[in-house]
């Protein structure tokens, strides 16, 4: 096989054309069971593909036909001995990276500024999470990766850690030094996982940070479907041999799987890979240079900084992707969320991720000039608008969520006896439910942590700026629901 090879999709469009009479699942049959308007809609093509584990198309739980071809070709273009197609997103794949190193009261390094799905992981599995402090940024308002000197101390700390779990690169597209942190993790003999979800891109082109295959790591969870071309909720995780066991992870992988997989979803991921193994570095050429004109061009816009390569020289910003745009609006005396409603409603755009201080555009190769025209236009006329807004209004402090002490591990707490108390009354109790900030998912409080007066302030100061504040029980945050206290008999 080659990497122009796509042996399932092809092999899909192959049994689409023989036409077989179908009585088997999805009930609507190629979709002549479906409701004709999402048909139109849909498209026969798509429909004819949407199918089940049937035997001629493989079984992704295990694969000895289409799908394992698949895998072998992607293992090779991204440099793993073994890759694996996620229809859970990455969320599923990094779940499986937690729970095939730990179990109940085994220890997992982990940066502060995880995805929920990390934590989610922990409860799951019993672990307990050692937290690393990530790097501030006390500019831009937002947490960049870890260093080596904070694993190193770490690892020397707990060198009975079961893994070690790294963000490569951040959300915001910051890496640390990977290749290093991997060399110190492996002296202690505990794997690294690397949550890669926004980085699938980063591994053809050398303009861009080392991915974790290229740094030696041993589990790596990519989103194919945020930057890589696939659809949404497809992605892959790769795994290297030798510190974990292919097989636990396939187990693994397998029991947070659907058995009802998408067909869809596999097929996107055979032509993703194809087209960034054949054209990844032309196409992401462009892409860096599109991003760069853009950064250069608002840069140019008075009280706008669009994030560059000055960021780089501390310990955490070892490197950075550049097809990210951070775009610092706090001098204008607005939050980011008031400026993704205003390019929404003004200019018909749609961002990435607002904070209180930035926003975030995300550029792929399927972004034009003309996108990028329009985002330019679009900043130069919010800079207009808003030029003497700032003399009224302050410029935005920054406030970061500090990390506060854990007083029962994430399970112990999540199946603890609870109750409901009122928000601002619960201070100094113990959390049993997630709170955070999506985009991008942090949490500001996990299960077993003990709620503190700075960190209630900044929810409530996320929930008056409109930010999407997601995780308790109560949506509307006026209640949180804590670890129920026994008080003695009287």
């Amino acid at each position: 096989m080659t990497q122009n090879e796509t042996p399932l999709f092809t092999g899909l469009l192959e049994h689409a054309k023989r036409n077989p009479v179908q009585f088997h699942i999805p009930g609507h049959k190629k979709g002549q069971g479906m409701d004709p308007e999402f048909k139109e809609f849909i498209g026969e093509n798509a429909l004819s593909i949407d199918l089940i584990n049937i035997a001629p198309l493989d079984d992704l739980h295990s694969p000895k036909g289409m799908i394992h071809k698949a895998h072998v070709l992607a293992a090779e273009a991204f440099g793993a001995d073994h890759t694996f197609f996620s229809v859970q997103g990455t969320s599923g794949a990094i779940m499986t990276m937690v729970m095939s190193v730990c179990g109940p009261g085994d220890k997992i390094i982990v940066p502060r500024n995880v995805h929920k799905s990390v934590m989610s992981a922990i409860v799951f599995a019993g672990a307990v999470p050692i937290f690393i402090h990530p790097e501030i940024d006390h500019n831009l308002g937002i947490s960049h990766g870890i260093t080596t000197d904070s694993v190193e101390k770490a690892l020397h700390q707990h060198p009975d850690a079961k893994g070690l779990l790294v963000i490569n690169p951040t959300y915001f597209g910051i890496s640390a030094d990977l290749k290093r942190i991997v060399e110190i993790a492996h002296s202690y003999s505990v794997p690294v996982l690397v949550d890669e979800a926004h980085g699938v891109h980063i591994h053809f082109h050398e303009k861009l940070p080392m991915s974790a295959m290229q740094a030696g790591a041993d589990l790596s969870a990519t989103s194919v479907h945020k930057l890589g071309g696939s659809l949404t909720q497809s992605s892959i995780l790769n795994v290297r041999e030798g510190l974990v066991s292919v097989n636990r992870v396939k187990s693994i992988l397998s029991m947070l799987t659907t058995t009802s997989t998408s067909y869809i979803l596999l097929a996107s991921l055979d032509v993703a890979r194809k087209r960034l193994a054949t054209q990844g570095r032309e196409l992401i050429e462009k892409t860096i240079d599109l991003a760069n004109y853009i950064r250069r061009e608002i840069n140019a816009i008075p009280k706008l900084y669009c994030v560059g390569e000055e960021i780089l020289g501390s310990k955490a910003t070892y490197d950075y992707d550049p097809t990210k745009l951070i775009i610092s609006i706090k001098k204008l005396g607005l939050n980011g969320y008031d400026v993704e409603k205003w390019l929404r409603e003004t200019h018909n755009i749609e961002v990435e991720l607002s904070d209180l201080y930035n926003i975030l555009c995300i550029i792929t190769p399927g972004d034009t000039l003309q996108d990028a025209n329009a985002l330019i236009h679009a900043m130069r006329g919010l800079a207009q608008e808003f030029e003497h807004y700032s003399e009224e209004h302050k410029e935005t402090p920054v406030l970061l969520p500090e990390i506060p002490g854990l007083a029962l591990t994430p399970r112990d707490a999540f199946y603890a006896d609870t109750e409901t108390v009122p928000f601002e009354e619960s201070e100094g109790r113990i959390i049993a439910e997630f709170i955070m900030v999506y985009p991008p998912g942090i949490p500001i409080f996990i299960p077993g942590e003990i709620i503190t007066r700075e960190n209630l302030y900044y929810i409530k100061k996320n929930l008056e700026a409109g930010l999407p504040v997601q995780g308790p029980e109560d949506y509307d945050l006026k209640h949180l629901r804590v670890i129920k206290e026994h008080k003695a008999i009287i």
